[in-house]
């Protein structure tokens, strides 16, 4: 009661929010959970089908395939834009006109993903990429990129990366320069060279920044719809398509809004448990 008394005023001023959260957000979860335990299409009246949606998800090709795929985008965009991100920011830190190359490289965050999506297939068509390797000798090499398995979904995270990039580096480059200069004097005392340097003290040093750099990248990976959309919704034949991408085509385009909740809960759930193995390890290692 001391605490309400104390606290009252401030929290009148929160309750707003919370309630707004409660009914916007909190209702919205449950009543998805719901529904993912129907057979809906929006228009008639729901059948409870229990565990079937969840089941489907696990048996069904398609949706095999989207899980697979949802896997890829999660471990590439852990490991290329990151890493990219991090050799760029090392080599920028003390190069000459840093200002220019930075605006450069983070350009392409400040587009959206439909534009960065229209500009790359263009260049992974006829008249782009094939265009150049055909003219360079390398017939053997020209493929319909966003056509074919495997080959589009790359192709869409060579576009992801370059648009998503310079926001790590960004990041890296903020850590990189709040490192303190001590450990790295009394190493080049020691005789140690740049890349001991690096393996042994930036990179531990720069574990708070890799947390937070990664930990976007975990959870941006796992909800990657617009770029997907954009360059091949998800086809040929739903062979390109994430989790995001068949949550949005089952429940509205296919009106099976049961099936689009049960991928829905699925996806957040699968993100929720990366998401805390990520941090629980990472917080343990601190």
């Amino acid at each position: 009661m001391n605490y309400f008394k104390k606290h009252g005023e401030a929290l009148l001023y929160v309750l707003p929010a919370a309630l707004m959260i409660t009914v916007f957000f909190v209702s919205s979860v449950i009543y998805t959970f719901y529904i993912s335990f129907t057979d809906w299409d929006g228009l008639t009246r729901s059948h409870w089908v229990g565990l079937s949606n969840y089941i489907e998800v696990f048996s069904d090709v398609t949706y095999i395939t989207s899980l697979k795929n949802t896997f890829m985008w999660v471990a590439l965009s852990l490991v290329l834009p990151v890493g990219l991100g991090l050799l760029l920011s090392i080599l920028l830190q003390q190069m000459k006109g840093q200002r220019f190359f930075k605006n450069l490289f983070y350009m392409p965050y400040a587009m959206s993903l439909t534009v960065v999506g229209v500009i790359w297939i263009f260049l992974f068509s006829s008249s782009g990429i094939n265009y150049l390797l055909t003219h360079m000798g390398l017939e053997s090499w020209v493929k319909d990129w966003l056509r074919t398995p495997y080959y589009n979904t790359f192709a869409m995270l060579v576009a992801s990366i370059w648009q998503g990039a310079g926001t790590n580096m960004l990041l890296f480059l903020v850590g990189l320069g709040s490192l303190p200069k001590d450990p790295f004097e009394a190493a080049a005392i020691d005789g140690a060279n740049r890349f001991q340097m690096f393996w042994k003290i930036t990179l531990p040093l720069l574990n708070p920044v890799t947390i937070v750099v990664m930990g976007l990248a975990l959870v941006n990976s796992f909800k990657t719809f617009d770029i997907i959309w954009v360059m091949t919704q998800g086809g040929p034949y739903r062979s390109s398509e994430t989790l995001a991408v068949t949550m949005y085509r089952e429940s509205f385009m296919l009106f099976h809004f049961g099936q689009g909740a049960a991928i829905s809960i699925l996806l957040t759930v699968l993100s929720i448990v990366a998401s805390w193995f990520y941090l629980k390890k990472t917080i343990v290692e601190e």
